[in-house]
């Protein structure tokens, strides 16, 4: 379902309008010929069903080339995903119908768990893979559902009809679009990397205006970095290069993630020590972050020159990490300085790839191990899908409906599609049924009163085209998710509903009974998501705050060392995962989880350094156990006695120190939520 828009409609003055209309208008005629390209190509070929390419080319075709073509290459490997299994499911249960419907629902159910674990066109794959065999089987089985041995021959046609959209689709967008998802997302980039640069400059300079509360920002721009994320995709799409580099993108997410994690350290601790810190600390500290960095309104020279910034900023880590300071408190914020810069220079990794610069220095970003959040929201949904579209498959049978094999297949298409979009997939499901509602109307018009006055196919095309370019201007200006639901049914479904071929039909018995049952699909899917609902929001909050802290408590007290990468990159995803309707507490909680894990890695290797691994392993038992209190007093015990007794690495025993009182402010500011579930 396409759910990116070119633009806002048009609005203000005339000449404003007319270039305001000018991308969603080009939008629109791409979508047009994409559709009539691909029906031209199925017909010359004459496939059986020239009008599931039509409709490939307009799902396919997004108002951004890079989303297009990533899009293309995700439906072509769900297609033949899907086509390869029910080939494979007729093979092994050619006479056995119970067993192949059963095994179809089972599959569609499997396909719409991996679409809820994964993100963006690769979770559209997945959803694609489960319809897909829906389709080729709803044209190989009778009127109650028994599968047929014409089913190889009929999936390679359907992955024809649906690869021949693609191809077409992706040939109209690559040559009328130029492109331009990497100059954009490198903007976003430096814009949000110059607010983070800026708003932690000012939370340091204490010798400015007064310091406000910084928290707020920081929410804000977390979910800036996360809406990242399908901008990243679309780069993807346009560029082999960038694709060949994707864990660098991936790593300048996390970078900037990284960053907010450092700031949100140095504020904290900023408010906490109050009016009882030296501000000639901060100012040491201060001088060491380049002044091409504390200005957050420079986003333009980040991009101007990225290579020499990065080596700036490296330069300002490393500066930081080896200032000398005699206090941990200094030594705790030149540390989290350094987390910020660190933050940042991954980010400007990024933006060198984007902009492509010509010194750009060699990196091994690898990208943290793919994390997923919390398994709840998938098995929710992959039940659904298996009761319903088994529901669909018991009806089927009960009643022979000679349609019924329509309903099976847009109830799959719809609740594949819909279930990884959480709380507005029940909103979206309903908003794709009138869209159909509307469509059936209007494809029953140009069906029986425009169609039959012309006999050419540019003639069609130009018909075609007086619904399709209309329908695709809308969908390009639409930005609310239900009027963009509502206008992908709208443009998408009049193929299936025309069901053009080279000798067309106008049947209207055969119309109606065909457009009854795709409207039934349809229906069912709500109804679905009204009775098996997805996760609330507020439980899917709390279910990542408790598994979050559920997963630090074992990592304080496991017997092997976890990665800093690995537990990062979980946290990543759930901060990601997170709803908008979480609390504000709910994600400062999850970033001070975040800090927490990452701490007690590090303090790990240098308590064991320094001699202090018992004291440290005691302080953790008690955190494990749920009482940050015993646990934050065993910390300041072991802080005292690396006072008194430093050793002989002066400078580890400092960094230590430090470390121990991230976590002991960490652990003060959210004591409530570490000691949840503490064992009596």
């Amino acid at each position: 379902m396409q759910t990116t828009a070119a633009s806002p409609c048009p609005s203000g003055t005339w000449t404003d309008m007319l270039t305001a209309a000018g991308p969603p208008l080009l939008y629109a005629l791409r979508l047009w010929a994409s559709v009539c390209l691909a029906l031209f190509l199925a017909f010359w070929l004459e496939l059986d069903n020239p009008y599931w390419a039509g409709t490939s080319a307009a799902i396919v075709c997004q108002p951004q080339l890079g989303a297009s073509l990533r899009k293309g290459w995700f439906r072509l490997i769900g297609t033949m995903i899907g086509a390869a299994m029910i080939v494979v499911l007729t093979a092994c249960f050619p006479q056995d119908r119970i067993a192949f419907l059963g095994l179809l629902a089972l599959w569609c159910a499997v396909c719409a768990f991996v679409a809820t674990v994964l993100h963006n066109f690769a979770s559209y794959a997945a959803a694609l893979a489960g319809y897909t065999a829906a389709i080729v089987a709803a044209n190989t089985l009778g009127a109650t559902g028994g599968p047929s041995p014409d089913v190889f021959m009929l999936a390679i046609f359907r992955a024809s009809e649906i690869c021949i959209g693609i191809v077409c689709a992706g040939i109209v967008l690559a040559a009328t679009d130029l492109g331009g998802a990497q100059r954009r997302l490198a903007a976003s980039f430096a814009d949000l990397a110059a607010a983070v640069a800026g708003g932690f400059a000012r939370t340091l300079d204490i010798g400015g205006p007064e310091r406000s509360d910084t928290q707020t920002v920081r929410r804000e721009l977390v979910r800036r970095v996360i809406a990242l994320e399908p901008a990243v995709d679309q780069a993807l799409g346009e560029s082999s290069h960038v694709r060949y580099h994707a864990a660098t993108l991936q790593t300048a997410m996390h970078g900037l993630f990284r960053a907010l994690d450092g700031w949100r350290g140095v504020a904290t601790h900023l408010s906490r020590l109050s009016d009882n810190l030296n501000p000639q600390e901060t100012e040491t500290v201060l001088r060491s972050i380049p002044l091409e960095l504390r200005s957050a309104g420079a986003p333009a020279r980040w991009l101007a020159d990225p290579v020499a910034l990065r080596r700036v900023c490296a330069e300002a880590v490393h500066r930081l990490l080896a200032l000398p300071v005699r206090a941990p408190s200094v030594r705790l914020l030149a540390d989290e300085s350094a987390k910020v810069l660190d933050g940042i220079v991954r980010v400007f990794d990024g933006l060198t790839l984007l902009v492509d610069a010509p010194d750009r220095p060699s990196s091994d970003h690898r990208g943290s191990r793919p994390s997923v959040p919390d398994w709840s929201p998938a098995l929710v949904n992959a039940a659904r899908a298996f009761v319903t579209i088994a529901a669909v498959e018991l009806f089927w049978i009960a009643t022979a409906w000679p349609n019924g094999a329509s309903t099976f297949v847009f109830s799959a298409i719809v609740l594949l599609l819909l279930s990884p979009r959480g709380d507005l997939a029940y909103g979206g499901a309903v908003a794709f049924s009138l869209g159909i509602a509307v469509c059936i109307v209007i494809a029953a018009i140009i069906k029986f009163a425009v169609l039959p006055a012309f006999e050419t196919f540019p003639a069609f095309c130009l018909a075609i085209g007086l619904y399709l370019v209309p329908a695709g201007f809308a969908l390009a200006c639409s930005r609310q998710p239900a009027a963009i639901a509502v206008f992908t049914a709208v443009s998408v479904n009049v193929m299936p509903l025309l069901a053009p071929t080279n000798q067309i039909s106008y049947d209207t018995a055969q119309f109606y009974n065909s457009a009854l049952s795709i409207a039934a699909g349809c229906v069912v899917a709500p109804l679905a998501f009204r009775l098996l609902p997805p996760l609330p929001p507020a439980l899917r909050a709390r279910r990542l705050l408790f598994l979050t802290l559920r997963d630090l408590r074992r990592h304080a007290i496991a017997r092997s060392l976890a990665r800093s990468e690995h537990w990062e990159g979980l946290m990543y995803a759930r901060l990601a995962a997170l709803p908008d309707q979480a609390e504000p507490l709910q994600r400062a909680q999850l970033l001070a989880a975040l800090s927490v894990g990452s701490e007690i890695i590090e303090l790990r290797h240098l308590a064991a350094r320094v001699g202090a691994a018992v004291e440290f392993d005691a302080a953790l038992a008690a955190f494990a156990e749920g009482n940050s209190a015993i646990a934050a007093a065993r910390l300041r015990q072991l802080d005292r006695q690396l006072a008194s007794a430093p050793g002989a690495d002066e400078a580890t025993v400092l960094r230590t120190r430090a470390r121990i009182l991230v976590i002991c402010e960490v652990l003060a500011e959210h004591a409530s939520y570490f000691d949840a579930g503490a064992i009596a």
